[in-house]
């Protein structure tokens, strides 16, 4: 067990922290969260040792939705039973109610994907003792969980009791089955089923002692510790989800036990660090020069990588992930712009998943554009298992009035945003058989949409009226930039998808276009869409104005509210902020980003420097996506200044909202800045370009990608400006670097000198 106990070598693959503080125990538990894509569990203390908690324990199980009360109409994620409850107690009370609060260590090991936990009884109790613990959460077996922690006795004699239970799981689930080795439940409303099966043992001094007490899923050990004497205490859980209500539900459950005691814990960890070893070697970023880059990333890349199970197609990755309360668990526009590029370059099967998910909700798409008056899918600003709108029609706002959340009903780009991710997807894989069972059918009805979404008005043009852009300050704008840029992108695309098909899979498109009802007359007004929809680009200037009449509106100086600790819609007010130009994210900015070809020479640097300094940044998206523009514009300090104010989200003690769970977004974004800005990566139909401009700290900059079957291992140099790019596997591809073309091949990797901006 010592090895299992101690943390990588290495200090670059570890997050610590020592101490305790009532007031920062969510934030802990925020930053130490472990994760597969399945069960996620909050970082909490490892053991209930007398200890205060700021927030209850959270285990999360991916796609557990319930609504929390008969009334209410917006499902959350709902918390499993907490299987990490232990109690180790004296004759006369807890074992720890004097602990040495210095002694107290977490250490999320980031390579081995562990928790770590230590701390230590102080001399005025009975018993001087040491206790280490470890969890994880299977990335091999993602049904099982595991728990260890180890009693050192150094001083004293004393009977102890060692107690492990399960936690309640308040009132969101209604037990069904309760025995010695399982526990079932369900949901109130969703039909949802939930089994967890366990095993739990003592050894003292290396021998196993049988409980003195059992119970259904609780064991307790009675004995007489003495100095020197090692405790061992491993516990294993088994986890499933099911999408019905099921009488026999445990029997999975049961059946993942037994794989997973067949193992021992030995064998566990083993396949669980080999399944890790396997990410970080498709995934890992590696700069010198730049520690704090360096452990930005690779806390990034720990969450995406335990963010996603790409053998579950019915779940997507929620705003927080598996790692907090905040926004219920639901999915955003987020996944398929911040957190797809990172999966279908390192992890295509993960991607896959998560576009499934968007498939399997497709019908949910067409009903909510259906209700509204619309053709096509459009998708939820919210989603969760069943892919329906679930945005809160109302929230309480700073001043504690009511506000109505628009969201749901007015920011429509996220219909955009789902078919840029196929897309992307399609680019960086060329999965056919995705492209023709799911992906061809979501751009084709998104496309649909927005064909009919764009209104033809008497000037000629096809207006997007009543929307929210990403720009969440202002709302009912009509002709917002980023939206319509994407609705004509969309429109091109499924276009090209309907050409594709009947180029190259005429009985596919027979098949799909029938069932879809999609003829040559709607395929030639959508054309005429696209060309007509309302761009919002004024030669003159060179700028995209953000919807109609944004010039118009007062100009705020945020420079004078440099200190400000709260969102610019707080200083301002939230009727005055819609008066203003003041933005709340990335909005003509996200355009330049995702679609760069939309600017005209020299324009992207234009709407860049107009729109930057009236950005308040009141989302954790919003640094990001201008570090990556930043990036991808030769601006490699300013676009390092904004990685490193993204990755202080949740790696600084400054933001306030982290108690809820990590901003994954942010964390994607990160990478994103870091492969497709730092390293100026882009996808082309004939290959993949680069166009580096490093930071002037980072001496290097090394990574993997994935495309279309290839594995490319690529390598920056700040001192020759050099870069090289070996292909690891797969047959040889196109390397384009400055416009010129390079073969690559497995005998033959690209070697450049002076390509650096």
């Amino acid at each position: 067990m010592e090895q299992a106990l101690t943390p990588t070598a290495d200090p670059a693959w570890l997050l610590r922290e020592t101490g305790y503080e009532l007031l920062r125990e969510s934030t802990f538990e925020t930053r130490f969260a472990i994760s597969n894509g399945f069960l996620g569990v909050r970082g909490g203390l490892a053991t209930h040792l007398g200890a205060c908690r700021a927030v209850p324990p959270r285990t999360y199980v991916a796609g557990l939705f319930d609504t929390p009360t008969p009334d209410s109409a917006v499902p959350e994620l709902v918390p499993a039973a907490d299987w990490l409850e232990v109690r180790i107690l004296l004759p006369d009370g807890p074992l720890m109610r004097h602990p040495d609060r210095a002694s107290r260590g977490l250490t999320l090991d980031l390579k081995r994907g562990v928790l770590l936990a230590e701390s230590r009884q102080t001399s005025n109790a009975p018993l001087d003792v040491r206790v280490r613990s470890l969890r994880l959460v299977s990335l091999d077996a993602r049904a099982v969980g595991m728990q260890m922690i180890e009693l050192d006795i150094e001083t004293g004699v004393s009977d102890l009791t060692l107690e492990a239970t399960f936690g309640p799981t308040d009132f969101e689930l209604a037990p069904e089955r309760a025995e010695l080795d399982l526990r079932a439940w369900r949901t109130w409303r969703s039909a949802r089923s939930l089994a967890i099966a366990a095993a739990a043992a003592l050894q003292v001094d290396g021998m196993e002692r049988q409980p003195t007490e059992r119970g259904d899923l609780t064991w307790s050990w009675t004995w007489t510790a003495s100095p020197g004497q090692v405790v061992s205490f491993q516990r294993i859980v088994a986890v499933t989800r099911h999408h019905s209500l099921d009488v026999h539900s445990g029997s999975r459950a049961r059946k993942e036990l037994a794989a997973a005691r067949a193992l021992g814990w030995r064998g566990l960890i083993a396949r669980h660090e080999a399944a890790w070893a396997e990410r970080w070697r498709s995934s890992d970023v590696r700069i010198e020069g730049d520690t704090a880059a360096q452990a930005a990333l690779r806390f990034a890349a720990y969450h995406l990588n335990g963010a996603v199970n790409p053998a579950d197609p019915h779940v997507s990755v929620a705003a927080r992930a598996l790692t907090g309360d905040d926004y219920r668990g639901h999915v955003f526009w987020d996944t398929e712009i911040f957190l797809l590029p990172f999966y279908s370059l390192t992890w295509p099967e993960a991607a896959r998943a998560l576009l499934m998910y968007r498939f399997r909700t497709l019908p949910a798409a067409r009903a909510k554009a259906a209700a509204m008056g619309w053709r096509g899918a459009l998708y939820a600003w919210e989603s969760a298992d069943t892919g329906a709108e679930v945005t809160p029609e109302q929230t309480v706002g700073p001043d504690r009035k009511i506000l109505d959340i628009l969201c749901g009903s007015q920011e429509q780009h996220i219909s955009a945003d789902v078919a840029y991710g196929v897309w992307q997807y399609w680019q960086a894989t060329e999965d056919e058989a995705f492209l023709r069972e799911a992906g061809a059918e979501i751009i084709l009805e998104t496309a649909r949409f927005w064909a009919s979404r764009a209104a033809l008005e008497p000037d000629g043009l096809r207006h997007i009226r009543t929307v929210i852009g990403p720009d969440e300050y202002h709302e009912g704008v009509d002709d917002n930039a980023y939206t319509n840029g994407m609705a004509r992108w969309t429109i091109a695309r499924g276009l090209e998808v309907a050409a594709l098909l009947q180029e190259r899979w005429p009985e596919t498109w027979a098949c799909l276009s029938q069932r879809l009802g999609l003829d040559g007359p709607e395929l030639g007004q959508w054309q005429e869409a696209g060309r007509t929809i309302a761009t919002g680009f004024d030669p003159v200037t060179g700028l995209f104005e953000q919807f109609g009449g944004f010039s118009t509106l007062e100009d705020v100086d945020l420079k004078a509210y440099a200190g400000r600790s709260v969102p610019m819609d707080v200083v301002l007010g939230r009727e005055r902020t819609q008066r203003t130009q003041v933005i709340k994210q990335a909005d003509v900015v996200a355009l330049l980003v995702l679609l760069p070809e939309t600017f005209p020479d020299g324009t992207g640097v234009t709407n860049f420097d107009h729109y930057e300094p009236r950005c308040g940044h009141g989302s954790s998206l919003s640094r990001a996506m201008h570090g990556l523009a930043a990036a991808r514009l030769g601006r490699a300090e300013t676009a390092l200044r904004y990685f490193h104010q993204s990755a202080a989200i949740d790696l600084a003690d400054t933001h306030v909202a982290i108690g809820g769970g990590i901003h994954i977004a942010a964390l994607g974004g990160l990478w994103l800045t870091a492969i497709f800005g730092f390293a100026g990566l882009s996808l082309r139909p004939d290959g993949v370009a680069f166009d580096p401009h490093l930071p002037a700290a980072w001496r290097s900059l090394e990574f993997r990608v994935q495309w279309r079957g290839r594995q490319l291992s690529v390598t920056l140099d700040q001192a020759t400006q050099g870069l090289r790019v070996s292909l690891e596997s797969g047959p040889p591809l196109t390397v384009f670097v400055g416009g010129i073309k390079h073969a690559v091949s497995g005998a033959a990797p690209l070697r450049l000198e002076g390509v650096g901006g």
